[in-house]
């Protein structure tokens, strides 16, 4: 058989079961090899998009997306989704065409050294220079992209090399095993617990994992110790637990610090310095605990005093073993900083002013999008609030990027979700810059007969570098764009668009697109003025004596 028949017999062998993307000249064996398979070609308007969507299918499966492109600039445009999967732990294989290596006759035209450009945003590179080794790199490039820290692979597939004939074989596949914690770590960190006077527990990204959920609750359950989480973090334990805290949208001075500032000792499972941090460091001051895969990465705001390296749902379950409530622990502080959090989060949700306010927007969003709904953000000043304020149910219902934060990742990120659970609301949360530079994909989801939501926040301004801008004393500059009429441009594609008025109708317009089929556009004038009094003078005059 063809090297490029081989290759998807392959994918098929690891459980594939989408490959999206935009196919070329140079990858038309394998796409023809495609027509015959089981496994279903998702075709993008960009190859940014099929990243974000391979990424996010990663994300929410822990099996790799697939996605794919041609040479050049087909493959350049995977870079950013690369480091997007890479920095945000989502497994996904990229494979690329290229030019005949043993003989062409069009020169270095579109000829960019693809793998060395990959090596630095991905776990695995590697070009195929004999079909009969495909098999090994297929299977090792997917153990690679799902062992842990999960992340991007890329396989390069020449366009000769594709047409080639070859033998078929594959290898078994089996489980990964994660290492198990030394006894003598979890030993040591119960003891530093237990000598603690006021333990916190924060989750991050890494504990984003069905088993890990439910360690983490039974050891929450037991040890009566209170929580709060990153924004990766965010549903890992369901956030209307009463021992909640909060979510640490900003590295410091938010009204959960009060909580951070005042513990002895943070347990931190599974976040990491990839994720932006949810607090620093001093020396002296707070110790930590480093619960991960695998080791800590001492930077200068991070560098634990203790840690348990390997399976983490295994670790909390022989710490939780070894814990109990401590008599000298008193906890109502906390207790005291939690309503004031609640008090605090909740104070613009009645705001019916128009403009309509991002807080009032979160509520609206809440009220309207059942527990197991699915929201994916795009990357602006809004990521913030509802990191803050959307109170979040179950894992991997807030879908968001705190890693490398791109921009233009939220409605292919709601396309992935709306293909892995077609049966759950989905609803995408974009500023209207950050929609701008993937909005082609609306297509995509319309040619694809999805029911899907998508939110574009309008404020005609990149608002995550006012707010920079204005916190610096700057006067606003470079910032203001022109839109096109979001109603007539979501018509365009096939979608249904809509534009909010009034904030008294706005739960209404959510709840009847969320509840109709088709693609839905609904452009909602936003009102960031209060961002900068909230986000920063609000909280800075916070006192932390409760």
């Amino acid at each position: 058989m063809k090297t490029s028949d081989l290759f998807i017999k392959l994918l098929e062998n690891e459980g594939v079961k989408y490959i999206f993307g935009i196919p070329g000249e140079e990858n038309l064996d394998f796409l023809n090899s495609l027509k015959n398979s089981k496994i279903k070609l998702i075709l993008t308007r960009h190859e940014q998009g099929a990243g974000f969507m391979a990424a996010t299918y990663g994300r929410l499966t822990g099996n790799p997306g697939v996605c794919l492109s041609t040479l050049g600039p087909g493959a350049t445009n995977l870079v950013t989704p690369a480091a997007y999967a890479l920095l945000g732990g989502m497994p996904m294989v990229m494979i690329t065409g290229q030019k005949p290596i043993k003989k062409s006759k069009q020169g270095k035209f579109q000829v960019v050294d693809i793998v060395n450009m990959m090596r630095p945003l991905t776990k695995y590179t590697h070009r195929i220079v004999d079909g009969n080794n495909l098999p090994s790199v297929v299977r090792e490039a997917f153990r690679t992209a799902e062992q842990e820290r999960p992340g991007a692979v890329h396989i390069e597939l020449p366009e000769d090399i594709a047409s080639e004939e070859v033998d078929f074989r594959f290898f078994d596949i089996h489980p990964i095993q994660r290492p198990i914690a030394d006894n003598k770590a979890i030993e040591q960190a119960s003891e530093i617990i237990k000598k603690s006077k006021l333990p916190l527990l924060l989750i991050g990204a890494g504990a984003n994992r069905e088993i890990t959920s439910g360690s983490l609750l039974k050891f929450i359950e037991k040890t009566g110790i209170y929580f709060f989480n990153t924004q990766m973090g965010k549903g890992v334990i369901d956030e209307r637990h009463p021992l909640f805290l909060g979510t640490a949208a900003l590295s410091a001075d938010d009204f959960v610090h009060c909580a951070i500032e005042k513990a002895d000792l943070i347990i931190n499972v599974g976040h990491d310095v990839v994720e932006k941090p949810p607090f620093f460091m001093e020396e002296g001051k707070t110790k930590v605990i480093h619960i991960n895969f695998f080791p800590a990465e001492v930077d200068d705001v991070y560098f634990p005093q203790s840690e348990i390296v390997g399976d983490i749902a295994t670790s909390i379950n022989k710490l939780t073993d070894m814990l109990s409530k401590q008599s000298h622990w008193d906890f109502s502080f906390y207790g005291r900083v939690k309503k004031e959090v609640d008090l605090h989060l909740t104070k613009y949700f009645e705001d019916n002013r128009f403009p309509v306010l991002p807080q009032r927007i979160v509520k609206g969003v809440r009220d309207t999008m059942p527990a197991d709904g699915i929201v994916t953000l795009d990357n602006g000043i809004y990521k913030i609030w509802f990191a803050r304020n959307y109170q979040t149910y179950q894992p991997n219902t807030l879908l968001l990027d705190n890693a490398l934060a791109a921009m233009g990742a939220g409605l292919p990120s709601a396309i992935a979700a709306k293909i892995v659970y077609p049966n759950k609301k989905v609803l995408a949360v974009c500023g209207d810059g950050g929609f701008m530079m993937n909005s082609q994909e609306l297509e995509t989801a319309v040619r694809l007969k999805l029911n899907l939501v998508v939110i574009i926040l309008n404020d005609g301004s990149y608002g995550m570098i006012e707010l920079a801008q204005e916190r610096l004393g700057s006067e606003n500059f470079g910032l203001t764009f022109g839109n096109p009429d979001f109603v007539k441009y979501a018509e365009s594609y096939g979608a249904y668009g809509h534009r909010i008025t009034t904030t008294e109708h706005l739960n209404a317009k959510l709840d009847e697109c969320l509840n109709t089929n088709g693609v839905h556009v609904i452009d909602i004038p936003v009102d960031y003025s209060l961002n900068y009094t909230i986000l920063h003078k609000e909280i800075k005059e916070k006192t932390c004596t409760l």
